[in-house]
């Protein structure tokens, strides 16, 4: 068993994390996946609907730096509960909307657990692993991460097939409550906290001077590739469902696929970039993110989409080489707010995707996929010309 913790990276406070991960990750996607879709049934309107997407890509940008900030100054287990509970909130105003207005108010509660909680969770890696083992602990994060995602869209898809969109939704809120408490029960009592991770003063500005170079570059090609997942982002369940005529049982299916696909490739690769480079794995990765949105406006029938949705699982191949690097390259003393600093940049240079996205999807359906295919074929080349091939042992 010892030997199986430290080949996968499962240190004690990882595991509370993963654990913590998957219960409000399975709330969670009980619903989100079919929130573009919901919001349409309210009533909605197509800009309504891009604007739930760029509120999102907004607050998962400002959340991120102060969410960085009280994971360095509260601790990690102090900061995952408060950030559970502003999502509580969300997802309480989320049981009780009458219309989509409601829908975006409780988005800013909701967006708590999704974005100020991120930064806390890549430290709480760094923290526990050396550098030479960050990236499959990554790995293993995103595989947990996932599990939710494979169950939870199913399980939403059967509960609207049985309910109805609204009564489907409800439940799906209301347990998303009920798991997010039982989270807080597990870091309260199982996270071993140690004191404030840092008490390094340095500000918003001075996170930005030490930020090393290599970084810059990554975020450079990463603010890219976002933007090709953003503009097709939130009309991808209304594309498959309105246009390619998919049931949302169907589209849940279609999302458990894409995440198989994920998981099964996340260790073997992570392993492989922890003794290699991280280079390679990222640019392939940002490849999938391309050849995504392109693959779903080519296909025409369900043995297509499949195939569509095994390349969009197929995206997050790299990731654990990604956000390994960030870590490597975040000063410890400040590493929560040097990741928030990342994911702040990223997130306020992405935001105008979904609007960018709207437009398009008003002109033409399809429009929003190749167009976000050409952005990322962009992202990857800058990436292939300016990122640096480092080793993990640098």
């Amino acid at each position: 068993m010892s030997r199986f913790r430290e080949y996968f990276g499962l240190e004690r406070n990882i595991l509370v994390m993963l654990a913590v991960i998957v219960v409000v990750g399975l709330g969670e996607e009980l619903w989100s996946r079919f929130m573009p879709k919901y919001l349409e049934v309210l009533g909605a309107g197509t800009w309504a609907i891009a604007a739930y997407g760029t509120l999102k890509d907004i607050l998962d940008a400002v959340y991120q730096y102060p969410g960085g900030w009280l994971a360095d100054k509260l601790g990690r287990r102090k900061a995952l509960i408060a950030f559970t509970l502003i999502a509580m909130i969300g997802y309480a105003i989320y049981f009780g909307a009458g219309s989509w207005l409601w829908i975006l108010i409780g988005t800013v509660f909701v967006m708590a657990w999704t974005s100020l909680s991120s930064p806390a969770v890549f430290a709480i890696i760094g923290d526990s692993l050396p550098q030479h083992r960050r990236s499959t602990g990554f790995g293993v994060q995103a595989i947990l991460k996932r599990v939710p995602i494979i169950i939870g869209p199913v399980l939403g898809g059967m509960l609207i097939a049985s309910f109805g969109f609204i009564d489907g939704l409800h439940a799906g809120f209301a347990a998303a409550f009920l798991l997010a408490l039982v989270s807080i029960g597990i870091l309260y009592r199982l996270y071993a906290e140690a004191p404030p991770a840092s008490h390094d003063t340095t500000n918003l500005k001075g996170i930005w001077r030490e930020m090393d170079p290599h970084l810059q570059q990554l975020l450079a090609a990463d603010c890219l590739i976002r933007w090709a997942e953003g503009i097709p982002k939130v009309f991808i369940v209304i594309y498959v469902i309105d246009i390619l005529k998919a049931s949302p049982a169907e589209f849940g299916w279609l999302t458990a696929v894409q995440m198989i696909a994920s998981i099964l490739a996340y260790i073997p690769v992570a392993k492989l970039s922890d003794r290699l480079n991280r280079k390679p794995f990222i640019l392939l990765t940002f490849v999938f993110f391309a050849l995504f949105p392109l693959t779903i406006a080519l296909s025409t029938n369900m043995i297509l989409l499949v195939i569509a949705f095994i390349v969009g699982g197929l995206r997050e191949i790299g990731e654990p080489a990604r956000k390994a690097l960030i870590v490597d390259l975040a000063k410890a003393s400040s590493r929560g707010r040097a990741i928030g600093m990342y994911y702040l940049i990223r997130g306020l240079v992405v935001f105008p995707a979904s609007i960018v996205g709207g437009w398009l999807w008003a002109k033409n359906p399809s429009l929003p996929m190749t167009a976000a295919f050409a952005i990322g074929i962009a992202g990857c080349i800058l990436y292939a010309i300016i990122g640096k091939d480092r080793r993990t042992a640098a």
